[in-house]
């Protein structure tokens, strides 16, 4: 290959973001309210569908592994046609959020009306195909727009509008069910079906608001140039993952092992956290599941205000302490409360243990992706942002095909049990954190993106 020709394939494109002021931060991120309600309602709301519909505790992995295997399949290929992608009228990363938008709106609007766990079942793999399609855009969006000294608080934003979405889908579980009486033939009750309708609103309505209020930043002449040598459609999509895949900074790597302990723990907090309030805090009869689905709601919009409460505070200590840090001592909170939630018996002292939770969620949601934005190049934000979501699902799916036997046989298919082992194994993701060393903060000047001009 000659020098000349090499010497085109890689080239550098300096480009100077402008700040954005705070207001601006917020409403290019607050279609993340939306979507992130959508999830807060799955965390909270689906498993217990499923039992109201008659599915077995045992089930519940093998039935949410809609989640991983989506996010697994979805996030990636999105990410590299967002990258492959710009419309003057639509811009980059936009027309994907909104899409998923409108497809969580539709699911969650038909959720409650389900009649069988099958029926729930495939309704869940269209929500999450849905919430993967809008999600992922989202975090390159951030990266695409902010100069390198506001990523910490344009991702820290993404970790508030998390809290305050799951907030309000938790909340409104508890607040319904003090209004609305009576329960669909299928044995769903109406309240549960008000936050999913909600839910709906919420989705599509705060998309819209980041799309309409906030442009994206369009490419330069030697970018648009480079889009254009990149052959569309699917199977180029899919070989620049697996370049990229290849290519993977060592720091990055690391990060996937974190990962590995961070998101199976998480996955088991999230199906178990209501059996076990009804094992710890109530009666074990319908009404008591009933009264702990809606008490866990009140938990985990607690703990999701914690979230949103000191999101921005995070965005300091990682500005001083660095990112590493802060993000281990947030897990080792995190594990700290779950080991102690399940021997709880009074409903009002389980805020306290979950307070834990609520500022490792915060960290988990903005923290890691402080470092790992600095670990690649910006001509593949969306891409890698989609194998960091691999990253979180891989271990979603391998909790979904073994976290059934280890409930069974190893935990006494004892929903306290399963708690505890959450947070043994965010403490495990804590000091794996440790084995990583962080990239330096580069400065606004070092905002560089490195285009490559000609197709692979």
């Amino acid at each position: 290959m000659s020098s000349a020709k090499q010497s085109s394939m890689h080239q550098t494109a300096i480009r100077q973001k402008p700040l954005m002021n705070m207001k601006q931060i917020l409403l290019m991120n607050a279609g993340f309210f939306g979507i992130q309600y959508s999830f807060g309602m799955q965390q909270t709301a689906i498993n217990p569908v499923y039992e109201f519909l008659g599915a077995s505790p045992a089930d519940l992995p093998i039935l949410n592994l809609a989640g991983p295997i989506t996010g697994l399949l979805i996030q990636p290929l999105i990410g590299a046609l967002s990258d492959r992608t710009w419309s003057p009228r639509w811009g980059r990363r936009k027309p994907f959020f909104l899409i998923g938008a409108i497809g969580c709106a539709l699911c969650l609007f038909l959720f409650p009306f389900v009649t069988a766990v099958w029926m729930a079942v495939m309704l869940l793999w269209l929500l999450d195909a849905s919430n993967n399609t809008a999600m992922e855009p989202y975090r390159a969006f951030i990266a695409d727009k902010l100069p390198p000294s506001q990523l910490g608080k344009g991702f820290l934003a993404q970790a508030f509008f998390t809290g305050l979405g799951i907030t309000l889908a938790n909340i409104s579980l508890f607040v319904f069910q003090q209004f609305i009486e009576g329960a669909t033939e299928a044995g769903i009750p109406y309240w549960v079906v008000g936050s999913f309708m909600l839910g709906a609103v919420c989705s599509i309505g705060t998309v819209l608001v980041s799309v309409l209020t906030t442009k994206e930043i369009p490419p330069t002449e030697e970018e648009l140039a480079a889009l254009r040598a990149k052959k569309g459609g699917l199977l180029p999509a899919v070989k620049e993952i697996g370049e990229a895949i290849r290519e993977m900074p060592t720091q990055l790597r690391k990060l996937a092992v974190v990962y590995l302990f961070q998101w199976y723990g998480m996955v088991c907090y999230w199906q178990f956290v209501a059996l076990s309030v009804a094992k710890s805090v109530f009666p074990d009869d319908l009404q008591g599941k009933e009264d702990a689905v809606a008490w866990t709601g009140l938990v985990n919009g607690w703990y999701n205000i914690i979230t949103f409460s000191v999101a921005f505070a995070l965005v300091a200590f990682a500005r001083r302490r660095g990112a590493k840090v802060v993000h281990c001592v947030c897990l080792l909170l995190a594990a700290a409360g779950l080991m102690i939630f399940p021997f709880v018996d009074n409903k009002f002292l389980l805020f306290l243990p979950i307070i834990g939770l609520g500022i490792a969620w915060a960290s988990i949601m903005g923290v890691p992706y402080i470092m790992a934005v600095r670990m690649i190049p910006s001509s593949r934000y969306g891409v890698y942002m989609g194998i960091i979501n691999m990253m979180i699902v891989v271990p979603m799916l391998i909790q979904s095909v073994t976290f059934g036997w280890i409930y069974d046989h190893l935990l006494g298919a004892n929903p306290n049990n399963a708690i505890v082992f959450a947070g043994a194994l965010l403490g495990l993701a804590a000091l794996t954190m440790l084995w990583i060393k962080e990239p330096r903060i580069i400065s606004d000047v070092d905002d560089v993106t490195h285009m490559p001009i000609s197709a692979h």
